[in-house]
């Protein structure tokens, strides 16, 4: 069994930074990609940022230059770290990662943090 467990999120001012983590546990072989999205209620859940196992990672547009995502592959984690944080940005970030467990490659994702910005 996979668990991924996210934490970091809380209330922030506009201008402000978080940093989310979001640790994978379990029968784990391998994870691939790994990536954080974010949703609003009554909106789709959108992908906010992604990296792939050899480190390569793509952005969303909203948060491009303001967003770094980063991962340890030796703590089957990955982060997010947030700057210039804006109250748009307010949302539910939940981390997503496929993973090889012992059989299969599934996709796994993470309870969800909330994520405020507001003065």
């Amino acid at each position: 069994q996979v668990q991924l467990v996210e934490s970091g999120g809380g209330l922030v001012q506009p201008g402000g930074s978080l940093r989310l983590s979001c640790a994978a546990s379990g029968s784990i072989r391998s994870i691939y990609n790994m990536a954080w999205y974010r949703q609003v209620p009554g909106k789709q859940r959108e992908l906010v940022a992604a990296i792939t196992n050899g480190g390569n990672t793509n952005y969303a547009g909203s948060v491009k230059g303001r967003f770094t995502i980063s991962r340890d592959s030796a703590k089957n984690t990955v982060y997010l770290q947030m700057n210039s944080l804006k109250p748009e940005d307010t949302a539910v970030y939940s981390c997503n990662a496929r993973i090889f467990s012992i059989a299969t490659i599934d996709n796994y994702w993470g309870q969800g943090t909330q994520v405020t910005v507001s003065s």
